[in-house]
């Protein structure tokens, strides 16, 4: 993602909690949503984690979570927040999201949680959570739609005015439209209603070759 939104995301991490007053009457039923979507997986990778609002989530029904953000100030508040709730199956890393594919063994599920919205290339970014796991791994990417509603489109454009990093205005069909482009397997969506709505969309990646696999051939 563009350096413009890591500055912004670095500045804004300290207040990021409190926007939720604002922003998060979908996120208990989200949460609800990613943990169980993820439960029992053994290994979740989560990008764009931010200050670990949806990883705690996640840790508290896996066996182990790497969590990632390409903003250090955010991933400090997720430590501390980690440490607070006394869960010791969470790591972390500074990176970006498209960085994603690089993390090997492929992982059980990868979450990537309110961010599609804010990258710029949006297919590049489900092309890398799709191959950070392994065939038949989840793919889960509730996010929030900015043009769901005419109240969520109005709230968008004031956002912006405040310098709010956005590349596109989502709703939940073209969410999904983008993911099954994305040669992904929708398992299930709900949209969950607020200010601005979040579409929860859980994806299989058993419909994609990883770019490491080998065809099967005819012998040696």
């Amino acid at each position: 993602m563009a350096d413009r939104g890591e500055r912004y995301w670095n500045r804004h991490a300290r207040g990021y909690d409190g926007s939720m007053r604002l922003l998060g009457r979908p996120m208990p039923r989200m949460l609800e949503l990613v943990a169980d979507a993820v439960r029992g997986a053994g290994e979740v990778l989560e990008v764009a984690a931010g200050t670990g609002l949806v990883t705690v989530a996640i840790a508290r029904v896996a066996g182990r979570v790497t969590a990632t953000d390409y903003a250090p100030a955010m991933l400090e508040r997720l430590r501390a927040r980690v440490d607070g709730e006394g869960l010791t199956n969470v790591s972390t890393l500074v990176a970006d999201l498209l960085a994603a594919a690089a993390f090997r063994p492929r992982h059980d599920a990868v979450v990537a949680a309110n961010v599609l919205h804010l990258v710029p290339d949006l297919p590049a970014a489900l092309d890398a959570l799709a191959d950070a796991v392994r065939p038949g791994g989840a793919v889960v990417v509730p996010t929030f739609c900015h043009a769901e509603t005419l109240g969520s489109r109005v709230l968008s454009r004031v956002l912006a005015l405040t310098g709010f990093p956005a590349s596109r205005r989502l709703t939940a069909a073209t969410l999904r439209t983008a993911c099954e482009a994305a040669g992904l397997r929708v398992t299930r969506t709900e949209l969950i209603p607020g200010a601005i709505p979040i579409a929860f969309v859980a994806c299989v990646s058993d419909a994609r070759v990883p770019p490491d696999h080998d065809p099967p051939g005819d012998g040696p």
